[in-house]
Formats: C-alpha cells, sequence, structure tokens
C-alpha cells in the first residue's frame, strides 16, 4: 500500500497521529527534498529509507514505486510541505496508480490554502483554488482575464520575490478587490493583511515565506440583455424565430424556455 502523507507547513506539531504511524510502519518514503524530510524524521525518532520523488523525476520515480508495490513493499510519500498533489509532487503517481488499478490512500491533514481561507474572513461557501499563476507577467495577465468572472473566492499561492508584480497584475485585471494575503502560517511570525489590492501594495510586506492570497470573487450584477430587442434584430436579419431562441439561449447563458416566451410576443 502506499499512503499520501501531508507534512505541517510550518509547525512540526501540526502533524496527525496516522501520518506518524503510517511514516513509522512503511519501509520506504519518499519525499520531495530528503534534507527537509529528514528533520521531520529526526524530530519524532523515525528511522527510514528515503527516496526522492519530486517534479523532476516524478515520471521516472513513479514506475519505481509502482514495482516496488507490486513487490508488497508499503510506501510513504510526503512533500516539502502540505498535502501531496496541490501544487506538488504526486498528481502524476496517483494518476498511474489509477490506470494499474493498485489502490492507494490520502491521508488528511495541513494544507495552506485551506488555512488562508479560513482565516481571510472572505466567503468560503463557493471557493477556486488556483495555485501558483505563471511567473511571466503577460501570461500571468492572461490567466486573470480567464479567472475574472469568476464569482467565487479565488485562492492563489506566490512566492516572496514575485508577490509585488503579482498584486500589480491581479489590480490591473480584476481590479482593486478585498484581499487577504498570508504569509508564514503556523510559523512564529504568521501574518494576515486584509484590505483592497491597492491597501495591500502600499503597506509595509514583508518580503519573506510563500504567500496564500486570497481574492474576493466577481461581485459584479450581471445585466439581463433585452432578450425581445435581440430576437427582433436577428428575425429582421433574416434569421428563423426558432434558430433565433436556440442561439440567443445559448450566447447569453439564460433558458432555453425563457427565450422562446419572449419570443411568443413577436410576429413573424
Amino acid at each position: 500500500m502506499i499512503y499520501f502523507c501531508p507534512t505541517p507547513i510550518g509547525n512540526l506539531g501540526d502533524i496527525t497521529l496516522r501520518t506518524l504511524e503510517v511514516l513509522r510502519s512503511v519501509d520506504i518514503i519518499y519525499a520531495e527534498d530528503t534534507r527537509v524530510t529528514i528533520k521531520l524524521l529526526n524530530h519524532y525518532d523515525i528511522n527510514k529509507k528515503l527516496k526522492t520523488y519530486h517534479k523532476f523525476n516524478e515520471a521516472k520515480a513513479s514506475l519505481e514505486i509502482i514495482e516496488s508495490l507490486e513487490n508488497g513493499l508499503d510506501i510513504g510519500l510526503v512533500t516539502d510541505a502540505g498535502m501531496p498533489g496541490i501544487s506538488d509532487p504526486g498528481y502524476v503517481l496517483i494518476k498511474k496508480l489509477i490506470e494499474k488499478n493498485l489502490d492507494f490512500r490520502v491521508l488528511p491533514g495541513p494544507n495552506a490554502a485551506l488555512s488562508a481561507l479560513v482565516i481571510s474572513g472572505l466567503a468560503n461557501d463557493n471557493f477556486y483554488f488556483y495555485g501558483f499563476t505563471n511567473p511571466k507577467s503577460s501570461s500571468r495577465k492572461k490567466e486573470f482575464e480567464n479567472l475574472k468572472n469568476i464569482r467565487a473566492t479565488l485562492i492563489f499561492y506566490e512566492s516572496p520575490h514575485r508577490i509585488i508584480e503579482f498584486l500589480k497584475d491581479m489590480r490591473e485585471i480584476l481590479g482593486n478587490r478585498e484581499i487577504s494575503i498570508s504569509r508564514e502560517l503556523t510559523k512564529i511570525y504568521e501574518e494576515t493583511l486584509r484590505g483592497k489590492v491597492e491597501d495591500i501594495l502600499n503597506s509595509n510586506l514583508t518580503l519573506k515565506g510563500e504567500f496564500v492570497i486570497v481574492v474576493e470573487g466577481n461581485t459584479q450584477k450581471e445585466e439581463m440583455p433585452d432578450i425581445k430587442e435581440l430576437l427582433i434584430e436577428r428575425i429582421n436579419n433574416g434569421q428563423k424565430k426558432s434558430q433565433a431562441v436556440k442561439e440567443i439561449a445559448q450566447e447569453y447563458n439564460i433558458s432555453k424556455n425563457v427565450v422562446y416566451k419572449e419570443s411568443l410576443n413577436i410576429d413573424a
């Protein structure tokens, strides 16, 4: 069996008892960076064989892990911090395990995105986790363009050396929205700033530690188009009423029945 084990995002005391139990019981532990993982294992007096599993060797290491599983070994997989597979290595292996019909377990535990969402005070009934955006400003702006109409709260990760440019691009494309920006979560110097994007940019932001940015969703009210006017325009241009009803419903994401009822008031 292979276990995907979440690890603390800062405070070593946040690891779960079940994760410790699993790490003590498996034959091999695959780690994103063995230098980071060995500190955690030493803290809890766990002595296990360590191998690497990171984004640069995922394909090769996944095949090696599957071979070990087929030979009856138990394996634990961890990343440097948080949940494997969430903006961290793990997805490639999970896909291969499913393809091979091999059983696996994902243990619950620390996750920076969810912690930051709750602490943000922004709406959390619906949220959209995006993770890291493209490091290039032009590409990042295109990503923001694709996200700007989403009404759910947005969650991003960003590094300290890109956070200022990230916020500037966000302000340009998404507007001066309410945001919450957290860093060093669960650590001694944990900090969360809340306010408009402009406020955060003008604040004395400490450029240290990984950032989680929680962003208010699009709150602009959608204006309902004048359905009757759209129908008349298309019909006058030679389109059949039934076709006009179908296309308007699709283009404006309106119930076809609503458009059809409006069409009954038009002579054609």
